[in-house]
């Protein structure tokens, strides 16, 4: 067990949480979600000790050990495959290190076999002998070939280091499992079997992640910081969003009727405070007005832009229609039709035959073969993976940058716009070559928004989002009432916003209206 007691930590000024009490249990899953900057990666530093808070302690139980997943790709570059891997759990790795030292003595002395003697016992009750065997396995599960494994870490490209570095914080069964953003450079193969690896695991396990469908999966308990605390709910994250927006618009609406009856009191006060025949009730109404308390509902830390793609123009019977489309080194032969209420993911083991694909379909490139046709009503919007085109030497504020794709040019309007996608005050006038790229993209949908296309094309709208941006744009999409072609790495975002599965890999292998969830079911078997 790991427990949190009375821990506060703050950097300057800056608090992040403050008295913050907690026990993590085996058996559990508890994913820390909180808003950008609010201290979710700082607080597994705290529990992992590589931060030591201000005030509290952080305690793990009696003989118990901890796991956590290496960040620095480059770490163990030195370092064998197989070796990274059982670093893992480093006393293990310590001893075998010492008994090799020791056997390597050309004199062999009685006190060096007494020392043999006791590393070999502590060696075997943390299941030294078959520490190999672990590992090795851990690696074949997660895609790294035995023909790998006495490399060094240096010579494997970053992807494979990443599943080296998974299966070092696997390794040895810790008794508690930290992981900060596991899934981050996972293909969906891999985090499917992460999420079943964890999903059996029985010891506990603190997760950090953007990945909704990673911790509606694996999770437990939701860790929430904000408010300078961190709340502990049960449950995984949609039940936590779902409780959350339904407590916030209760406490709302509650908050609305105390202040309407407060207006109410002070009327009547005011009205008859001089009249003698109502003075009483005047009276009674002021006493009532004083115990009237409007709570204190304090905003979360949260912002959720709020998106939502409207169109003026209905969709025809004639939508869109690819036939016989190829390109050189993409794809070749792909056709597909669109109809209507299609909201198509497109799928592929090649990104960039997915981006060349959208770029033919908007006019941005030319196919060496094949035929495109856009109905007469459609009118469509595109959202590219990279948009630096948009955004490079933009000497614009962000209010003459958005004026550029609406018909109505006026500052007020604009900013309204811009304020949906929490650019508000001051905000709104920041140049738009300086912006970050989450807040790139929040710009890229408010031009979307604006230009109210009937069909939309995302290449992958989720980089560089936080998790509360994902989740409005999921809900953008969920209730768009047009036709779309998205490709994301956010599994939930492609299970909920789609309707068809296409996938193409160089020729279009695979083409149903089912969700994407049973189209990777389908594939696993």
């Amino acid at each position: 067990m790991l427990q949190v007691n009375h821990v506060s930590l703050q950097f300057g000024s800056k608090k992040l949480f403050e008295d913050v009490n907690l026990k993590f249990t085996n058996g559990n899953c508890y994913g820390i979600i909180g808003a950008n900057g609010a201290g979710k990666s700082t607080f597994l530093k705290v529990l992992s000790g590589e931060i030591e808070p201000n005030k509290g302690d952080v305690s793990l139980g009696k003989n118990e050990r901890m796991s956590v997943l290496a960040q620095n790709q480059n770490k163990f570059d030195s370092e064998t495959v197989r070796r990274t891997v059982m670093l893992g759990h480093k006393r293990l790795v310590d001893i075998l290190d010492e008994k090799d030292a020791l056997y390597a003595h050309t004199e062999f002395t009685e006190e060096d076999g007494v020392r043999a003697s006791e590393l070999e016992s502590e060696f075997a009750e943390l299941g030294g002998w078959e520490a190999e065997s672990e590992a090795e396995t851990l690696l074949n599960e997660l895609d790294i070939p035995p023909k790998l494994h006495d490399k060094r870490m240096g010579e494997l490209d970053p992807k494979e280091k990443v599943r080296v570095l998974l299966a070092q914080a696997l390794f040895g069964n810790p008794d508690v499992l930290l992981l900060d953003e596991p899934t981050n450079n996972l293909d969906l193969k891999t985090v499917r079997w992460l999420e079943n690896y964890l999903l059996d695991f029985e010891n506990t396990i603190i997760i950090v992640s953007h990945n909704r469908h990673f911790l509606n999966k694996v999770c437990t308990h939701i860790c929430d910081v904000d408010f300078g605390k961190i709340n502990l709910y049960l449950g995984n994250y949609d039940f936590w969003y779902q409780t959350s927006q339904l407590l916030a618009r209760q406490q709302r609406d509650a908050n609305k009727k105390a202040e309407q009856r407060a207006q109410e009191l002070k009327e009547f006060i005011a009205r008859f405070a001089a009249n003698a025949s109502k003075s009483r009730q005047a009276t009674s109404r002021k006493k009532e007005l004083e115990k009237l308390t409007i709570s204190d509902f304090q905003p979360s830390l949260r912002k959720y832009p709020f998106i939502d793609f409207k169109y003026e123009r209905e969709i025809g019977n004639d939508i869109l229609s690819v036939e016989g489309l190829s390109k050189e080194g993409y794809f070749q032969d792909v056709s597909f039709t669109v109809q209507k209420g299609d909201k198509i993911g497109i799928v592929g083991n090649k990104s960039t035959a997915i981006t060349m694909l959208y770029e033919i379909l908007t006019g941005r490139q030319q196919p060496d073969e094949g035929t495109i046709k856009w109905g007469k009503t459609i009118s469509y919007s595109y959202f590219p993976t990279n948009n630096s085109e948009y955004f490079d030497g933009c000497d614009l504020t962000l209010v003459q940058w958005l004026s550029q794709f609406s018909k109505d040019h006026y500052e007020e309007y604009l900013r309204g716009w811009l304020g949906r996608m929490l650019f508000s005050g001051e905000e709104a006038l920041k140049s738009a070559k300086v912006l970050s790229g989450g807040e790139k993209v929040r710009c890229m949908l408010a031009k979307m928004m604006l230009e109210g296309g009937n069909f939309l094309i995302f290449d992958e709208p989720t980089n560089h989002l936080d998790l509360e941006s994902i989740t409005a744009l999921n809900n953008g999409l969920t209730a768009f009432k047009g036709c779309m072609l998205l490709t994301s790495h956010d599994q939930e975002l492609m299970n909920t916003a789609c309707n068809r599965i296409i996938v193409i890999n160089y020729t279009k292998e695979y083409d149903k209206r089912i969700t994407f969830d049973e189209y990777i079911d389908s594939v696993n078997g």
